[in-house]
């Protein structure tokens, strides 16, 4: 696999990785919350390596072409973001405030609180079904089947290049949201209402999109 076939996809990827999106919202979300903002976006790059793994196994065709699996796929992940964002709402939190991103003061149970913002990371990015479609759509673009790598590890690179680029994009945009925003608990919590706001929005879109499909 040729290393410019490879550094076209990481420019692809990086651009779209740079659009925001649930992603994003779930990293301010944790950033605002005050703590580390490595559970939530190893959660997140959790559920990538998951969809790699899916791509590279050719299970995700098989779920493409199965309407009704896509749907149940699209629904669960669809009502899971509207539950993130109406809680992000509920509980918008200040920084510095020692809990994760699901609100959950940290403390005897922060070992249980890093362990729930990674299950949510990992739910926002693998329970994606526009996620899964866009590892369908682009990841064959870019691999060569005459090649000395297989389909399946040529498929697996390009799905763990877009997963570092992912974690690295991801843990600066919590960081940066954190840090920026530290000494502005109104403006936190204005960004973390906001961003609680994009996940619904998100997830209803998503599940009328389908539903209407």
């Amino acid at each position: 696999m040729a290393i410019s076939t490879i550094t076209a996809f990481w420019a692809v990827s990086v651009l779209l990785i740079l659009v925001p999106g649930a992603d994003w919202a779930y990293a301010i979300t944790a950033g605002l919350r005050g703590g580390s903002v490595v559970p939530a976006v190893s959660g997140l790059v959790l559920g990538y390596v998951a969809l790699t793994a899916v791509v590279a196994g050719g299970v995700a065709a098989a779920v493409a072409n199965s309407p009704g699996v896509l749907t149940a796929l699209t629904v669960t992940g669809s009502v899971y973001l509207i539950w993130l964002g109406a809680s992000a709402l509920a509980r918008p939190g200040t920084p510095g405030e020692a809990a994760d991103a699901s609100g959950v003061s940290q403390g005897a149970t922060g070992g249980a609180s890093r362990a729930a913002g990674i299950l949510k990371g990992a739910g926002i990015s693998g329970l994606n079904p526009k996620a899964l479609l866009l590892f369908l759509a682009i990841l064959p673009q870019f691999t060569t089947p005459a090649a000395d790598w297989p389909l399946a590890a040529q498929l697996g690179a390009l799905g763990m290049v877009h997963t570092v680029s992912c974690a690295v994009v991801y843990l600066g945009v919590g960081v940066l949201a954190r840090t920026v925003l530290r000494a502005r608990p109104a403006a936190a919590r204005a960004v973390t209402r906001a961003s609680g706001v994009a996940m619904i929005l998100i997830g209803a879109f998503l599940l009328a999109e389908r539903l209407a499909a």
